[in-house]
């Protein structure tokens, strides 16, 4: 899943799968740009070359569509994006393996292929827009909740969550769970652990 905050405009993704060190692949996000995801074949370029175009003020979908048109192999990728305007745009090639989709809804697009089911999407996003608080909790939740639905029909490996605040380039949250047996119940408490010590460390200096 790709987010953005109307309130704070942070942007994020959220992801899991079946092989190993998801986090270093397939999210890419820049503060005041975006927030890409790239799956299925993954071609990196989707969120470098994508996070660009957008800053030259392409939409999200233009940029999508900039970008398949010179892939080759377009039909075997995934991609979704939000901008940080709201904007979405989302492709599944006819290629990726069954289950496969996306939805796209207010502030977000989410996305999967090799699911058990499309249910595993859809627990995803009612998930999300039932959800209040910030952007980083509004993901783990969606995460979790395409876990309980199934998740990836192959098993279940790694995960991250990556968010990035209104201003600077680099993400404020960057958390990966390269190879674990419960990856998504690994990230939630990590996730836990970091939000424990943030509030310890405020609490000093106040």
């Amino acid at each position: 899943m790709v987010a953005r905050c109307p309130k704070t405009w942070m942007l994020g993704v959220c992801v899991s799968t079946a092989v190993p060190a998801v986090g270093s692949r397939v999210p890419h996000v820049e503060a005041g740009v975006g927030a890409i995801a790239t799956q299925a074949n993954t071609n990196i370029l989707y969120g470098v070359d994508g996070l660009k175009l957008l800053k030259t003020g392409l939409s999200p979908q233009a940029a999508l569509e900039t970008m398949l048109k010179e892939d080759p192999d377009r039909e075997s990728r995934q991609v979704i994006i939000v901008d940080k305007d709201g904007r979405t745009a989302a492709f599944t090639g006819k290629e990726t393996i069954d289950w496969k989709g996306h939805l796209v809804g207010k502030d977000y697009a989410v996305a999967g292929n090799m699911l058990v089911s499309s249910r595993v999407i859809e627990a995803m996003a009612q998930t999300f827009e039932s959800s209040e608080g910030e952007l980083a909790e509004r993901l783990m939740k969606a995460l979790e909740a395409g876990q309980e639905a199934g998740g990836d029909k192959r098993g279940k490996v790694s995960a991250a969550l990556v968010v990035a605040s209104q201003k600077g380039t680099g993400p404020i949250l960057d958390l990966r769970v390269d190879k674990h047996p419960d990856p998504v119940r690994e990230l939630r408490r990590i996730f836990e652990t970091r939000r424990s010590k943030r509030r310890t460390v405020i609490k000093r200096k106040s």
